[in-house]
């Protein structure tokens, strides 16, 4: 049975989760990082020498790196679904997962960490505001590719859509976050949100 190292509130072990959950794959999570510790031992620095999460164990086939990992299970597992067959469509998922990585995670991170994983007192308020305004006007890219589409490469869900998803949880979920209205996003986001995979994998208390 595929294994996957991780705790279940992190974004990006979520978006393996959900990939799985999607494929109604069965596997093994179990409980690494943060408070669970695990990821600075051998045998999982050997996984991973970078020590963090997530990991999965294929039958054999160790992969890290969040979106490694959704691309490896849509590839092998989801081919016609969440792995479109057509490169020229597939190329529309994969761009924004590279996307979110380098874009919409960043100043994102900043705001989930300043406002759920900081102590008040030790929050840089500044820095989260700048970020928030920053994560919204880089919204307004991703509800521009929504407005013609049900999902962010077409009318299905696919890999593209998972990394969106968890982070967009962290953009939705934060109690009293100043948000502008973002119709395209907002919609696609309730489409997100009424699917079993992602209630079960994504919509967890921010902690």
């Amino acid at each position: 049975m595929l294994k996957l190292w991780g705790r279940d509130n992190s974004v990006n072990v979520q978006k393996a989760i959900w990939a799985l959950e999607e494929l109604k794959l069965p596997y093994e999570r179990i409980d690494a990082g943060m408070q669970f510790g695990v990821v600075n031992e051998p045998h999982y620095r050997k996984m991973n020498p970078n020590g963090l999460v997530p990991v999965i164990d294929d039958g054999g086939a160790i992969i890290w790196e969040s979106n490694a990992i959704v691309r490896y299970l849509g590839a092998k597992y989801g081919k016609g679904t969440l792995w479109p067959e057509d490169p020229a469509a597939r190329a529309q998922s994969d761009k924004w997962m590279d996307w979110c990585a380098t874009v919409y995670w960043p100043p994102m991170r900043e705001v989930f960490w300043g406002l759920i994983r900081t102590p008040p007192e030790k929050r840089n308020l500044e820095l989260i505001e700048t970020s928030r305004k920053k994560a919204a006007d880089i919204l307004k890219i991703l509800d521009a590719a929504l407005a013609a589409t049900d999902y962010i490469a077409g009318k299905n869900l696919t890999i593209g859509d998972i990394p969106l998803g968890t982070i967009s949880w962290r953009w939705f979920g934060i109690a009293g976050l100043e948000r502008p209205p973002f119709p395209n996003v907002e919609a696609w986001f309730q489409r997100l949100s009424q699917r079993e995979a992602f209630k079960k994998s994504v919509l967890l208390p921010l902690n």
